[in-house]
């Protein structure tokens, strides 16, 4: 057997057209194009570069990017006076928050004063709270996208056994409540899981979100089985591989999504989707208190 390979750039091109069209559209009807506010702390190459990477994503399809870059001396306070300055700024349709920080800087202080609303990475403790108590909410893009491949690809998922190695609040734990949500039965296994080999072994779907390397291997997988990996190791030769073993899973697994090309090209795009999601969302909600939301936290 070798696997269908789930291919991430392609359905990524099909969803930045669906995006394109999404856009137009609401800037038809609204006067005005989603905006995304993109928060950094200066002096960090790879914050720069992601920041690029996702202007060129707005700008491919329609939606206005703001770039707030804050000195390298940024305080806590100055931070969370600027993400607070952005949450009830009705000009910016999504915030988001690029990490991880500097050291002296406290992320979940900072993601606190995001709008939920606004919060188009899915971090907010409210919309980690919405995602486990299978409410709407915003979805960080990471997971979503692992989902949106295997549904287009008309992966089945009711009833059948999946495995989420690795327990992350950004992508395991999210990916194990989507899958929830699509009526999987859901097994969360991590460092400390005895007999790894096994619990994997069990499952129909197998998720790796560890950043450990060819963690997965074939030997680990049953046959049939749908292998999605979200790992991005970099290795010393420079190659960049997921947390499976593709070589020899690629052999046993009936899919798999390949590193890099799988969920990697998704996750931008889902991204950009909840921003023209929380545009909606704040032109339907914007006579209520920006606030509201947070006070149940």
């Amino acid at each position: 057997m070798t696997a269908t390979i789930l291919d991430g750039r392609a359905l990524a091109k099909t969803l930045r057209e669906e995006l394109r069209a999404d856009v137009q559209t609401f800037t038809r009807a609204m006067g005005f194009s989603p905006t995304l506010a993109v928060v950094q702390v200066a002096g960090d190459p790879a914050s720069e570069r992601y920041a690029r990477t996702i202007r060129r994503g707005c700008d491919d399809v329609g939606i206005a990017f703001q770039d707030q870059t804050l000195p390298a001396a940024t305080s806590q306070a100055g931070l969370e006076k600027t993400l607070r300055s952005l949450s009830a700024d009705p000009a910016v349709s999504g915030v988001l928050l690029h990490m991880p920080l500097p050291a002296g800087l406290d992320a979940a202080g900072a993601i606190a004063q995001i709008d939920p609303r606004k919060d188009v990475d899915g971090i907010h403790p409210y919309n980690a709270g919405l995602l486990a108590i299978g409410q709407p909410g915003m979805v960080p893009n990471t997971p979503a996208g692992g989902l949106e491949l295997l549904l287009r690809n008309g992966v089945q998922l009711k009833g059948r056994r999946a495995t989420v190695v690795g327990r992350s609040v950004v992508v395991g734990k999210p990916m194990a409540f989507l899958l929830l949500q699509e009526h999987a039965t859901v097994t969360i296994a991590h460092s400390r899981t005895t007999d790894l080999a096994a619990v994997v072994r069990e499952a129909d779907i197998v998720v790796a979100a560890t950043g450990k390397p060819g963690l997965i291997t074939g030997a680990m997988v049953k046959p049939g089985a749908v292998v999605v990996d979200f790992g991005i190791n970099v290795l010393d030769d420079g190659r960049v591989v997921g947390d499976v073993d593709f070589a020899s899973v690629v052999e046993v697994a009936a899919a798999i999504t390949p590193v890099p090309g799988g969920t990697g090209p998704v996750t931008n795009i889902m991204l950009l989707r909840n921003v023209l999601r929380a545009a909606h969302t704040w032109a339907r909600q914007a006579d209520s208190s920006p606030r509201d939301a947070t006070r149940v936290l």
